[in-house]
């Protein structure tokens, strides 16, 4: 992977900051997007003696602003070798008829449709340059259903499918496609869904050993590094203290004891 060009968005924390650690460790230029610009401030000052680092505040569901910040990039950067779509949120745990609609909202512009923009918006320079390798952050939410998870795992169902479609759209070129799909990872995700309530976020992982940032950035950066003619589909990975539910039976009192 040496000297390639890594597009990397949601890079200001979690997956995103340690995928683009992991990259930097090989020289590789990277393209850092994120909301925050002083947490892409940090991060490009701690990485920039290892390779060139090119930070873009940017916020993926303004399809505008996905489309000019592309196309406005120097020459050096403008062959994007391989597309990490990060970029993602949930938000609440609230059953469907409770939630708050802004939220779902949120979640569709974020995980679904900025995914879409800057997917469209790189892909067809890799088809005209035949390489180049589409990464999409999906979650084990998206195949494996939970109370509240509701519009989150759906968009992650809609990464993974969309991930499956490139696929079969990319079919004769040389342009890989992986969807990676974790389980429990304890990074600002849980801070992030219940709103900065840290003693909810901490719950979440309280007595179990969570999949770490960096977990997922070994795994993108395995991926990657399959020889050109080797395609990851998808990997789902948890961590060993976290398993799929019982199947769920709501039982009124006159039923309990039946053991239907």
């Amino acid at each position: 992977m040496e000297g390639k060009t890594i597009f990397i968005t949601g890079a200001s924390a979690g997956f995103g900051a340690a995928c683009s650690r992991s990259f930097a460790l090989q020289g590789n230029r990277l393209i850092l997007t994120a909301r925050r610009t002083d947490s892409l401030l940090r991060l490009q000052e701690e990485l920039a003696h290892r390779c060139d680092v090119r930070i873009i505040p940017l916020d993926v569901r303004d399809r505008e602003a996905v489309h000019g910040a592309i196309a406005s990039l120097p020459e050096r950067f403008r062959d994007i070798d391989v597309l990490i779509n990060n970029a993602g949120l949930a938000l609440g745990l609230e059953p469907a008829h409770q939630v708050d609609l802004e939220d779902w909202e949120t979640m569709v512009d974020t995980n679904i449709k900025g995914l879409m923009y800057c997917t469209r918006c790189v892909l067809p320079g890799m088809v005209a340059r035949n390489r180049g390798h589409i990464v999409n952050i999906g979650s084990t939410a998206g195949a494996w259903p939970y109370p509240g998870g509701n519009v989150y795992g759906a968009t992650k169902a809609f990464v993974t499918q969309f991930s499956r479609n490139l696929r079969c759209d990319l079919l004769g070129t040389r342009v890989r496609v992986t969807c990676i799909q974790p389980g429990m990872a304890e990074t600002e995700f849980s801070r992030v869904r219940f709103k900065g309530d840290d003693d909810k976020a901490a719950g979440v992982y309280a007595g179990a050993e969570p999949l770490t940032a960096e977990d997922i950035a070994d795994t993108v950066l395995w991926v990657v590094n399959r020889p050109a003619h080797v395609n990851v589909n998808s990997l789902e990975l948890m961590s060993i203290d976290q398993a799929w539910g019982p199947l769920a039976v709501h039982r009124t009192a006159d039923q309990a004891g039946r053991g239907d």
